[in-house]
């Protein structure tokens, strides 16, 4: 079986190398979210406006606001990289919308495929979503990854951070690795390759 399992994710990775080339976003959010949801068209024209310009999209690759951001990245014509779960086939699907398939074999693989991203966009979500932003921002943190930007969508981001800020150990210093945009349109200036991204601090929350 395991041969087996690490023989599929050879197969499905194959050419991951040469599509993780220029620049890829990797966008975290739920995957309760469902396309009736405002946040569902909110995700889909963020993956729209990524590859309109010129991003590749590197999701979770499940439901949800992974589905939304594949989706509108695909309708624009741009690629949408999906990163799952080898155990989890037996319960979960991956969404219609991707380009390529990256199966790993266990949830701390999927976590590291993820953090390869130049730069990373969290959507409202629950507590993977959370994790995920957690394990990025604590990686910057301890210097074990290099500082890229770490965009949180959505004024819940802010409530959540302003109560870390006030009951946990977070210096100002852990919040200068953060940036926030209030929607989805204010995502591409803070991206690296765009003109005003090394001139715009993250604002505070």
């Amino acid at each position: 079986m395991e041969n087996v399992t690490a023989r599929r994710e050879i197969r499905r990775a194959a050419g991951w190398e040469e599509a993780a080339m220029g620049s890829r976003v990797t966008v975290f959010g739920s995957s309760r979210l469902t396309e009736a949801e405002p946040g569902y068209e909110e995700a889909r024209r963020l993956g729209r406006l990524l590859a309109q310009a010129g991003y590749g999209i590197c999701t979770g690759g499940y439901a949800g606001a992974m589905e939304a951001v594949s989706r509108g990245a695909r309708e624009a014509g741009g690629t949408a990289i999906g990163i799952t779960v080898e155990p989890w086939s037996r319960r979960l699907t991956p969404n219609a919308w991707l380009t390529q398939e990256v199966v790993t074999p266990h949830l701390f693989e999927r976590l590291r495929r993820l953090m390869e991203g130049d730069a990373f966009v969290a959507l409202p979500g629950g507590p993977g979503t959370l994790g995920e932003v957690a394990l990025a921002w604590n990686l910057f943190q301890t210097e074990s990854m290099a500082t890229r930007p770490l965009v949180l969508v959505g004024r819940q981001w802010r409530t959540l951070v302003r109560c870390m800020e006030a009951g946990l150990r977070v210096e100002p210093r852990d919040l200068a690795l953060l940036q926030f945009a209030e929607t989805v349109d204010g995502v591409l200036p803070l991206l690296p390759g765009r003109p005003d991204a090394r001139d715009r601090k993250a604002s505070p929350p």
